[in-house]
């Protein structure tokens, strides 16, 4: 591989060549659940380790190994393995490093899929949790406990785009012996790389932007060989986590446009936080991009770009947020993110549900936050539709003046 290929062409090139025997450009895709061998020495030889290859659907797919080598590779990562969903990636990340006995600290402003196998699942293994203030190291350090076995993060945070100090984190983590775990969806390798800034895991949902088009249930763990293998043989393999092959040949697909996509994404959403900023019925606006966000100037270090993703708070509260999507026209109302189109939701009543109200109130997560997921559309009509949707009318000039802003 050329190491020295930016990004853009190794998300097109990494692990790919064309097909032996037919010459086709495209992955072949390889639905096949299990594998014939020669003999039998062979045969144990593939099952023991002993020599590459794939014996058996759960453990292994020719499709799905090519897109965990690019994965991998645009990670900067020793390895990678695809599992069924993000969920999948996160549950198996947190059970490589612990068992019974075991406790893991973790931000505490997570995703509500996260929050939710923590509190019900997480108990029933014997594995402890806090969820901390990481943008406090101090507080994070007197966390640790002797039992603690592992460290939590993503950055920025779903849905309130807190941005963490991946670096001072994993030094922290690393003065410890403990592994730091970083969720990277929101960011994808192309905007943020935790391994190069000492993270130990990346996870993801690749059901968001990795493949972009909102068709695939996917998610992957990135990091050491070793714990790799131990994830595919001992935890996905056994529960049957697989990535099937053809949502696998859907990311190889969705990967070669990601650059593009996410540069659009970017731009898009960097207008539309500004324009929400100034407007007359927001709250508040969290946004990386903006000046105002708190983490902003730890973002312009950490961070390529600001991402595609903006959570603002209606004045008003429930109802006036409740009433502001209700009447959005371009924009549909869903749970997922990093699609083409442009995509809202109520974390308190949607994705974050699952969290008590008490702590979704310590955690930022208001009654009347909205998330906005911005699409590829013309950001000029997203913002008429958000415009719309809050019950106001602004002139063309008002849109001229904020772009010239940017």
């Amino acid at each position: 591989m050329k190491s020295d290929w930016s990004i853009d062409t190794k998300l097109i090139h990494t692990a790919h060549v064309p097909d032996e025997r037919t010459g086709a450009i495209s992955q072949p895709v390889v639905p096949a659940v299990a594998y014939a061998f020669p003999d039998a020495e062979t045969a144990a030889a593939v099952v023991s380790g002993c020599k590459p290859g794939d014996y058996y659907g759960r453990y292994g797919n020719p499709t799905t190994r090519i897109l965990e080598q690019k994965v991998a590779e645009l990670e900067g990562g020793e390895d990678s393995i695809g599992l069924a969903s993000g969920m999948a990636a996160i549950s198996s990340a947190l059970l490589a490093f612990l068992q019974h006995g075991d406790h893991v600290l973790v931000t505490k402003d997570v995703y509500g899929g996260t929050y939710s196998f923590l509190t019900s699942l997480a108990p029933r293994f014997g594995i402890s949790f806090d969820f901390v203030d990481c943008t406090d190291l101090t507080v994070l350090a007197k966390s640790i406990k002797a039992e603690t076995k592992a460290i939590y993060i993503e950055t920025p945070s779903n849905p309130c785009l807190t941005v963490l100090d991946i670096q001072a984190i994993a030094h922290i983590a690393k003065a410890n012996s403990i592994p730091l775990i970083v969720d990277n969806t929101f960011m994808t390798p192309y905007l943020q790389k935790p391994i190069d800034l000492g993270a130990d895991v990346v996870v993801h949902s690749a059901t968001k932007y990795l493949n972009g088009h909102g068709d695939v249930l996917a998610g992957f763990v990135v990091g050491k060989k070793k714990h790799i293998e131990f994830i595919r043989k001992k935890i996905a393999g056994d529960l049957g986590q697989n990535l099937n092959a053809w949502e696998s040949f859907l990311i190889l697909r969705g990967l070669k446009t990601l650059g593009v996509r996410v540069q659009k994404h970017c731009s898009s959403a960097q207008l539309i936080a500004a324009f929400l900023q100034q407007h007359p019925f927001i709250e508040h606006v969290y946004y990386p991009g903006l000046e105002s966000h708190p983490q902003h100037h730890l973002a312009r270090t950490q961070m390529k770009g600001m991402g595609g993703i903006i959570s603002f708070e209606v004045k008003g509260g429930l109802q006036a947020g409740a009433a502001f999507i209700n009447r959005l026209k371009l924009a549909m109302i869903s749970f997922s993110l990093g699609d083409p189109e442009t995509l809202v939701q109520h974390p308190a009543s949607m994705t974050h549900f699952s969290i008590p109200q008490e702590d979704r109130l310590k955690y930022g997560i208001t009654d009347g936050l909205i998330r906005l997921s911005v699409g590829l559309e013309d950001p000029g009509d997203i913002i008429s539709d958000l415009n719309q949707a809050l019950g106001t009318t602004r002139d063309a000039k008002f849109l001229r003046r904020i772009k010239a802003k940017l």
